[in-house]
């Protein structure tokens, strides 16, 4: 927590999106972000530092970030909302640092965040521009394969990424999906 006061970022999750970032070279200035489950709002800081527009989207309430939009609301239930509120609207990268409030049951952890998974490529098929890039948090277990399948079909490279900021002992890992295409 010491480097993440000194640095003025909300979480530590923060360093983990500058990882994926320096490796993946996703965030530009003058793009369109969407964050899911942005609070406490540190990948938010990151990619708005860079430049981009960023709407952050949580269930939970996040303090108020310079130029970031932020939309309390359930992306699974309430997916008809930003639809509305979005409309035609494009971006060019969604990020998913969203999981589940840890029950301590590993299988069970697993099914709850890979339903998260979903819910956040269902998003993205909708708000993703055409060459887009998406990163979702994973925990790894019996169904990542086949959503790592899934995202494939969608776009042209996808990569399981750990970063180093990560604890080790975690089953948590991202991928990273970069050229959306829109069709599988």
């Amino acid at each position: 927590m010491q480097k993440t006061n000194k640095d003025g970022y909300r979480s530590r999750s923060a360093y983990k999106l500058i990882e994926i970032d320096n490796k993946f070279k996703l965030l530009q200035e003058g793009q369109r972000i969407i964050d899911l489950g942005a609070s406490p709002g540190g990948w938010s800081q990151v990619a708005s530092q860079k430049g981009a527009t960023v709407v952050a989207i949580d269930i939970k309430p996040v303090n108020t970030i310079n130029g970031v939009e932020y939309i309390q609301c359930n992306i699974i239930s309430e997916l008809e909302i930003l639809k509305e509120r979005f409309k035609d609207q494009k971006f060019d990268v969604i990020l998913s640092d969203m999981a589940p409030e840890s029950c301590g049951l590993k299988s069970l952890d697993h099914i709850r965040i890979m339903l998260l998974c979903e819910a956040a490529l269902n998003l993205a098929k909708h708000f993703l521009n055409h060459g887009g890039k998406f990163v979702v948090k994973i925990f790894q277990g019996e169904s990542d394969k086949n959503f790592c399948n899934e995202l494939k079909k969608v776009f042209k490279t996808v990569k399981y990424f750990k970063p180093k900021s990560s604890r080790s002992e975690s089953s948590e890992m991202y991928l990273v999906s970069l050229g959306f295409t829109g069709h599988p």
